[in-house]
């Protein structure tokens, strides 16, 4: 099998709740997703997404990406997509960094192995454990009760955790409002339940310690990303007894070998385009279990190729160390093809469809705005 046609097209996902609110008045309505189909010469085709959050989130952004797409595609043409790690390392030798570009490539690829041999990308990535996974939601940074409200909300749709954001700058409340955040989505917690308060890195220790301080006692939640930087973090952590998860800063091979000889965190979130796709997920999955540490699947947002690609790497994850896994879809207005994966029994499972199982709708993405071919 060899790759023969490489195409990239672009489109705009506006957010469902129509406002998204996160740390540091960082606000987005919408998000540009970054799509790839990669045919081989069998005529097989392969599908790959890759959503940045937003410029101000990691250094990501959709044009970018694109552009790095556009550097790497050349390089692809001709290969074998079923040697992932092959395949990466052609993408490195192209293009410096940019995870972000490379991982819609790398789920294509996955998406073309899966489906040459009929098996879902799962069984490729060391199989499933059978159990259902636990669905998080997403609650933006607002109102107390709106939050608390919205926690009920996702409750209701069969959803086990909720990623409660938090980071008011002081003009705003600071530490008192976010704690009230925090108590108010939590005041009817039940049991199972799994809460991530999640600054996404807009905390300094001095307002992380403030905001904990502030808390009532006996609150059951984890804190992800609370701080920008290494430094902060480790800081923060010896002198906090709250566990710790990273999301921003865990994005290279090297950053979980970081976080585990610093013992700076107790898990990560294991965001599938921050890792620049499956085949570095899959090493991150691989350090975080020989460490014992925890991992949350997700991506920074995206539609129906997003969904699939955390779910199929969610489902190899142990039981004990998979805290839950993030359904994009429900964030989105647009979703981009069809995938057998409704959340029900308090979870989700991956279809047993050959590669990623998600069958894409074309008419909905136009015309390519470039292609590349042998």
């Amino acid at each position: 099998m060899k790759i023969r046609k490489i195409e990239l097209f672009e489109l705009h996902l506006p957010y469902a709740g129509g406002s998204y609110e996160l740390s540091g008045g960082r606000i987005y309505t919408g998000f540009d997703s970054v799509i790839v189909c990669i045919t081989a010469d069998s005529g097989t085709e392969g599908w790959g997404e890759s959503t940045p959050f937003g410029p101000n989130y990691i250094a990501a952004h959709a044009r970018g990406a694109r552009a790095g797409v556009e550097e790497i595609a050349p390089y692809l043409i001709g290969r074998d997509p079923r040697d992932v790690d092959r395949i990466n390392d052609a993408m490195d030798e192209a293009l410096l960094g940019h995870n972000h570009a490379k991982s819609a490539l790398d789920l294509a690829c996955w998406d073309l192995f899966g489906k040459s041999v009929g098996l879902p990308v799962y069984r490729l990535l060391g199989g499933a454990t059978g159990n259902r996974l636990p669905a998080i939601s997403s609650i933006y940074a607002g109102t107390p009760e709106d939050m608390r409200a919205r926690v009920a909300e996702h409750r209701a749709m069969g959803y086990m955790g909720h990623s409660i954001k938090v980071g008011a700058m002081d003009s705003e409340g600071g530490p008192a409002l976010d704690a009230e955040r925090i108590a108010a989505s939590l005041a009817d917690r039940q049991p199972g339940e799994y809460f991530i308060v999640d600054a996404n890195g807009g905390l300094i220790p001095e307002t992380a310690l403030r905001m904990l301080r502030a808390l009532p006692d006996g609150l059951d939640f984890v804190l992800e990303a609370p701080c920008a930087t290494w430094r902060e973090t480790l800081s923060l952590r010896q002198r906090c007894d709250v566990p710790i998860i990273l999301d921003e800063l865990a994005q290279e091979d090297g950053d979980i070998a970081k976080l585990v000889a610093l013992d700076v965190a107790d898990g990560i979130g294991l965001k599938i385009s921050k890792a620049g796709g499956l085949t570095h997920a899959r090493r991150h999955r691989d350090i975080c279990r020989a460490a014992g540490l925890t991992i949350s699947v997700q991506d920074t947002v995206g539609s129906t190729l997003s969904a699939a690609s955390i779910f199929h790497m969610g489902a190899t994850v142990p039981e004990r160390l998979l805290r839950c896994v993030l359904d994009p879809r429900d964030m989105v207005t647009i979703q981009t093809g069809a995938f057998d994966a409704p959340i029900e029994n308090g979870g989700v499972l991956p279809p047993d469809a050959p590669g990623l199982g998600v069958t894409m709708n074309r008419d909905l993405l136009g015309q390519a705005v470039a292609i590349w071919e042998d």
